[in-house]
């Protein structure tokens, strides 16, 4: 075997690591040595039975790792590649239109090892999930490159949304310079074309630019001024020969095409008049090349600028976060940049501050706003032990916070990259858009040919058919098309940022709006949660103070969740605690206590009946309460009856009034729950839900979802915990109540940073608003287009009516790119209305 042979084997060689499932003893792992290794290509094979991984070196040539996974399968076990995805995003420069966006795709998603790629015109972003260990990053970069277009750097720091923000303001100003220079020079192009035309033109031309005496200097001064415009609009004829010359001709490709063939058959009768054919000078269209020029330069900028206003949500969100933090060190304290605070770090936060970053209160007091993140306009009160979140605004109160997140962990920067996520995605709507637009510029440049060259055969003249052939051309728009969906869920995943519902993607947005059945998870999302009080009734002449007292007293040695109630209450009732004599708990009845020689015993009906006490009229009023879905507990003094204190976990304020706006939109409303019938049909009646099912366990949640799904509804899940985690997985469209669980909300597509049922409604509004904003968008741009290319192609004049100029065809293509952004606009001014009334059947009484 000589070096090069020798060389060759060795850079097929492949060492990888993967886990091997279903190994029980060290007979196993032996086994799977034996299998692999007999593998023709296999160098090595090592089994680790603790760690349940298989270290394989094999020759790619001869071997690959489907062979390797078949082997072991068929032993017996199963082999799992460790995940090696990595997902980045990349800024490109250079694109115009949705072919743009296609071409890409096209381009980066040929290459081994990408799984995924999504490039979104609005954000100008090219979303790509890939194998590092098939393709490079800088594979990826220059396929895009290769493509025509300009990969920028990626910014992995918190500054890439000020970044971006920069980059779109100097591309705005270079837009509006450029216009202005086209415009300067095609206003006076344009009357020195038209106004010999014009009938007693009264402002005077001067002598040597006359077109009947001076033919040559009048054509060479419309190409002196003509030249600036074409530099102005340098990038239309760059880009678009470039993608040309790709073979993804895309919107610059129509107008550097269109604004090419005015400018040469104008050069070519300048060049006639030259020679002498002094006639050739009524046939020169440099005026509508500059004026087409300057049209779609005006359009670009316009675009440009609203474009930018659709990712305000997140330059707001940017905004939010303070510079400065002052950090407590040695004694003294001091002010440092946020970016220097450090995990651990002490900080020190005054009325009308920020919070710096998220972290733990280890001293004083406050009220927070945290709007910013729930979209509760109420301040939270916050003590020793409590948490705060970074970009919330302190009021009133000094305290120091233990820092525990930081930089991009922090819930602001989360929220942010989460928006940021969804505002790159594309929601299914767009997939239609996305195909004609691959074939779109390709079409519509052979209907300019063929619609030329029919106007020309039929015995039209040069100059009519390149007329024709340039209004076709230049009225074509897949701009409109590319930017029809990504805008409209850019503004709306923005806007439901603000309001406090974050939309993971656009696949989440768009399947919301289909959705017929809402299944609320009952504790903690219908209800508060947490056990309160809800009645006091005290009898043998003792006062419900008194009575509450004397319980909360007993109960405060318990840490049974209901005696937690009956203490929380008396303290929001101002009573002091008595001193404890003596306590015991008595399991699955209750309690007993001695407080001021008294004897006190609180529990259910057993133990009253275990210590002899007749109830009497209380065994009625427990059996109302009961029905009501509350926890009854008999309270009895030296032996005889004392009253009864009632416990519940109860609606929350927002349940009833939400509930009932979901049925107002139509929404079938069911709610799931593992409680007991009785308990979930009275929690159902004082809300408003006529379908319960209960005594469901965690396990089966997913299963209700599924039964609902095959019934054919499309389910929304609204929970909070982990035991809904797997329902919110199995639902359409998951939704997480934002003070849950981690891992529900990483379980659901919608997640609402305010915990307020209302806003369900709010987010199925939303999607239903975005969605049909993106169905508007791409009505017009296709209906602009199936209208607007017969017309250019000559349809009318075929039938006595007249023909387009280019000029106005210009007009028109930039004018529906800004319309279709500007109606994504519209989206931000959506309001979800909190404030409807509760309806009347909503029979809710609240904590005592």
């Amino acid at each position: 075997m000589d070096k090069t042979e020798k060389g060759s084997k060795l850079a097929n060689m492949k060492l990888e690591e993967v886990t091997v499932t279903g190994m029980t003893c060290a007979s196993c792992s032996v086994r799977v040595e034996k299998v692999v290794g007999k593998l023709p290509g296999v160098r090595t094979a090592s089994v680790n039975l603790a760690t349940e991984k298989l270290r394989l070196e094999y020759d790619e040539g001869r071997v690959t790792f489907e062979n390797v996974k078949k082997a072991v399968e068929e032993a017996g076990y199963g082999l799992k590649r460790r995940e090696t995805a990595k997902h980045v995003v990349i800024p490109v420069q250079g694109m115009t239109c949705a072919s743009c966006a296609a071409h890409i795709e096209k381009a980066v998603g040929k290459l081994e090892g990408v799984a995924r790629v999504t490039v979104n015109l609005a954000t100008e972003r090219a979303d790509v999930t890939y194998d590092p260990a098939r393709v490079r990053l800088s594979g990826i970069k220059r396929a895009i490159s290769d493509a025509g277009y300009t990969p920028l750097e990626i910014d992995a720091t918190d500054a890439t949304v000020d970044h971006d923000a920069q980059r779109k303001e100097r591309e705005i100003r270079v837009m509006w310079t450029r216009f202005i220079v086209a415009a300067s020079v095609s206003v006076p192009l344009l009357y020195l074309a038209l106004v010999h035309m014009i009938p007693g033109a009264s402002i005077p031309l001067p002598r040597f630019l006359n077109p009947v005496r001076f033919p040559l200097s009048y054509a060479t001064s419309q190409i002196i001024l003509l030249i600036p415009a074409v530099i102005a609009g340098d990038q239309f004829y760059r880009v678009g020969l470039r993608t040309l010359w790709h073979r993804a001709p895309n919107m610059d490709t129509l107008i550097a095409i269109g604004t090419a063939a005015a400018v040469l058959y104008s050069i070519s009768n300048t060049i006639r008049i030259a020679l002498g054919d002094a006639a050739a000078v009524k046939s020169l269209y440099f005026e509508t090349a500059a004026v087409i020029l300057t049209l779609i330069l005006l359009g670009r900028a316009l675009e440009t600028v609203s474009k930018g206003k659709t990712s305000q949500a997140i330059k707001k969100l940017m905004g939010l976060a303070p510079k400065m933090a002052t950090v407590v060190h040695d004694g003294g304290e001091k002010e440092i940049p946020i970016s220097e605070v450090e995990v651990g770090d002490v900080l020190r936060v005054r009325p009308g501050e920020k919070v710096p970053v998220d972290g733990e209160v280890i001293d004083g007091y406050s009220s927070v706003d945290e709007s910013m993140l729930t979209g509760e306009s109420i301040p939270i009160e916050k003590k020793i032990g409590d948490q705060v979140t970074g970009a919330s605004f302190n009021k009133n109160g000094t305290f120091a916070l233990r820092t525990t997140r930081i930089g991009s962990d922090t819930a602001l920067s989360q929220i942010i990259k989460l928006v940021e996520q969804a505002q790159g995605s594309k929601a299914p709507v767009a997939q239609l858009a996305d195909e004609v637009s691959g074939y779109f510029v390709p079409l519509v440049i052979l209907i300019a040919l063929a619609a030329g060259a029919a106007w020309l055969i039929s015995g039209q003249s040069v100059a009519f058919s390149m007329t024709i052939f340039t209004s076709v051309l230049v009225i074509a728009c897949p701009c409109a098309l590319g930017l029809a969906t990504p805008t409209a869920i850019m503004v709306g995943t923005g806007k439901g940022a603000e309001e406090g519902i974050l939309i993971k993607g656009g696949a989440a947005l768009e399947a919301a709006h289909r959705v017929q059945t809402v299944v609320l998870d009952k504790t903690g999302t219908v209800t508060e949660g947490r056990p309160v009080v809800t009645d006091v009734f005290s009898a043998g002449g003792l006062e419900e103070n008194a009575l509450l007292q004397l319980a909360a007293s007993a109960e405060k040695g318990s840490e049974h969740s209901l005696g937690d109630a009956i203490t929380q209450s008396a303290e929001r009732r101002g009573l002091s605690l008595l001193a404890l004599d003596a306590f015991q708990a008595i399991p699955g009845q209750g309690i007993e206590a001695r407080i001021g020689g008294k004897t006190l015993l609180l529990g259910n009906e057993q133990l009253m009946s275990a210590r002899g006490i007749s109830l009497g009229t209380l065994v009625d009023e427990s059996a109302r309460l009961a029905e009501d879905g509350k926890t009854p507990m008999f309270v009895a003094l030296d032996g005889r009856p004392a009253g009864i204190i009632a416990v519940a976990d109860v609606p929350k304020e927002s349940s009833a009034r939400a509930i009932r706006r979901l049925r107002d939109m139509g929404l079938e409303v069911v709610m799931l729950t593992g409680d007991n019938p009785r308990t979930a049909q009275a929690v159902a009646r004082q809300v408003g839900v006529n379908t319960v099912v209960a005594e469901v366990l965690p396990h089966q949640k997913a299963a209700a979802v599924k039964e609902l799904q095959d019934a054919g509804r499309r389910v929304a899940m609204v929970g909070d915990g982990i035991n809904d985690a797997a329902a919110l997985a199995q639902a359409d469209v998951g939704i997480a109540i934002g003070s849950g669980t981690d891992i529900a909300i990483e379980s659901a597509d919608i997640v609402l940073m305010k915990s307020d049922l209302t806003d369900v409604a709010g987010a199925i509004q939303l999607s239903r608003g975005t969605i049909r904003n993106i169905k508007q968008n791409l009505f017009w741009a296709f209906c602009y287009n199936v209208l607007g290319i017969p017309i250019a192609a000559g349809l009318l004049h075929l039938f006595g009516g007249p023909l387009l100029n280019p000029i106005f065809a210009a007009a028109a293509m930039s004018l529906s790119s800004v319309s279709v952004v500007s109606n994504a606009l519209r989206l931000r001014g959506f309001k979800i209305p909190r404030d409807a009334p509760v309806p009347r059947r909503a029979n809710i009484r609240r904590p005592s």
